[in-house]
């Protein structure tokens, strides 16, 4: 093997892995910061988070699951799965993809009864080097608690609300987001709730629909409405937190004033 070929090799591995670390430092991802995980023995075993969410990893799947699963060219996976909330592990794993040599292969929406109205889910994240899928995995179940931040409940129901000003490949794969545009979602259960706040999201400023999911269209049979809209990234923003206000004040006359599953960043 020639020197040369060794030395663009070298190159491209530095120059890819300065890009990853550029994003991550915009994403506010520490290399160092990883997930507190107890040794079970387990070595698929990465780590949890909120809304019981795991991730796992599985360093070379079985070749007799591999078409099954739909995998592709991918061997090495990474796992997210949870039982409660779709679009704060849907969010976390569109930031690790950006910040890795990844791929999300699927995203499964399951109806989740512990989430209440709500959905859980099962993505799959794809690597050539299951260290990547491991690192895409943590980087997931760091920045969970940041999304679960406007997810609003009480004993009525649930409020998701959602926002980047740059849509990567899951909310791509997902829900068919414009790469590289601002994304927001808003999503309400009761379904009732959600149908108000998605018209007073596309009223409080120029945004464009992406998507509109209710009990019988685009969700897997849960009680919500959810909205997913792109535009300016100032428009979005605004749409979203206007449907913040309403939300809180409709879902709180089913009960108590609905509170922040962590701290609000919208």
């Amino acid at each position: 093997m020639s020197n040369w070929w060794l030395k663009e090799v070298e190159m491209d591995k530095e120059l890819l892995e300065k890009v990853m670390g550029q994003v991550s430092q915009e994403l506010g991802i520490k290399n160092s910061s990883k997930p507190a995980k107890p040794s079970i023995g387990v070595t698929e075993f990465v780590g949890t988070a909120l809304g019981d969410t795991i991730g796992l990893v599985i360093a070379s799947v079985d070749p007799l699951l591999t078409d099954t699963m739909k995998l592709g060219k991918y061997k090495s996976i990474g796992i997210i799965g949870g039982r409660v909330g779709a679009g704060p592990q849907i969010m976390a794993v569109d930031d690790a993809v950006k910040a890795t040599n990844t791929e999300v292969i699927t995203v499964e929406l399951a109806r989740d009864t512990k989430g209440g109205a709500g959905h859980g889910s099962l993505i799959y994240i794809g690597a050539e080097d299951v260290s990547d899928a491991r690192r895409a995995v943590e980087i997931a179940l760091e920045n969970l608690p940041k999304y679960f931040g406007d997810v609003y409940s009480n004993d009525a129901g649930h409020l998701e609300f959602q926002y980047t000003a740059r849509a990567s490949y899951c909310l791509e794969k997902v829900f068919g987001t414009p790469l590289g545009k601002s994304f927001g979602m808003v999503c309400a259960g009761p379904a009732a709730i959600g149908t108000v706040l998605a018209d007073v999201a596309v009223k409080a400023a120029n945004v464009e629909v992406v998507k509109y999911c209710s009990p019988g269209q685009g969700t897997s049979y849960s009680n919500e409405v959810i909205l997913l809209f792109t535009g300016d990234s100032g428009a979005v923003r605004q749409a979203v937190k206007a449907a913040i206000d309403v939300g809180i004040k409709l879902l709180g006359t089913l009960g108590d004033t609905p509170k922040s599953t962590t701290t609000p960043y919208i």
